[in-house]
Parts: C-alpha cells; sequence; structure tokens
C-alpha cells in the first residue's frame, strides 16, 4: 500500500496509490494514513482515483481513518465507479463529503454538510 500526500491551500490531500483497499492491506493502509494525518491540522482530503476495488474491510479502513481526525471530516475525492457504487449501496455517501474530482473540493468549503457532487 502506498499514500502519497501534498499541503494544497488549506488541506492535505491523500492520494491513495494502490488499485484496492482491502483485507490484505487494511492495516497497512490505515497505519500509513495515520502517520501521514498526524501533522494536519485543517481538511483532509482522500483522492481515490486509482482504487478501483474496496471490500467491506478497506471501507471499515477509511471509517476507522474519519474517526482518527477527532471530530474533523474526511473529505473523499475522485471515486471510481466501483467505489462509488460500494459508497452508494452501503449509505456511506451519507457519511462522507464526497467531491468529483479535487478542483471541485478546492472550490468547495468544508463546511459542506454530508453532500455528494459526485453526481
Amino acid at each position: 500500500m502506498k499514500l502519497g500526500f501534498q499541503d494544497r491551500q488549506d488541506a492535505k490531500v491523500v492520494k491513495v496509490d494502490a488499485d484496492r483497499i482491502d483485507a490484505a492491506s487494511a492495516i497497512q493502509f490505515k497505519d500509513q494514513f495515520r502517520d501521514i494525518i498526524a501533522q494536519a491540522d485543517g481538511r483532509v482530503i482522500m483522492d481515490l482515483s486509482q482504487v478501483s476495488f474496496m471490500d467491506s474491510s478497506g471501507l471499515g479502513a477509511i471509517v476507522a481513518v474519519m474517526k482518527m481526525l477527532k471530530g474533523r471530516k474526511l473529505e473523499l475525492a475522485n471515486l471510481t465507479p466501483a467505489v462509488d457504487k460500494v459508497m452508494t449501496l452501503t449509505r456511506m455517501n451519507t457519511v462522507f463529503v464526497i467531491h468529483a474530482d479535487l478542483e471541485i473540493a478546492f472550490s468547495t468549503t468544508s463546511d459542506t454538510e454530508n453532500s455528494s457532487d459526485a453526481a
């Protein structure tokens, strides 16, 4: 599992450079994410553009990361169709702020209420 990150405007953008978030990678994913967000104060946006598969363990890992933020929102961007389907079927699209892409994420504020502009 490889995660890349960059500071951009008021946010830390974390890019998941893997095609899967599943049971085999969930623990490593959470550990790496914890290290990255340790220095993050503002918004955290996860770019999922490379992720073509996510199982329930992967979804659980993303929820665990959200809980690590202790009250701050974890925003998601660039969902592939398969990941978007998982989010919709599990109704997690009502829990996370989901952006169609990073440009839209930065044109909105982090105060956006659990809305999805990825429709």
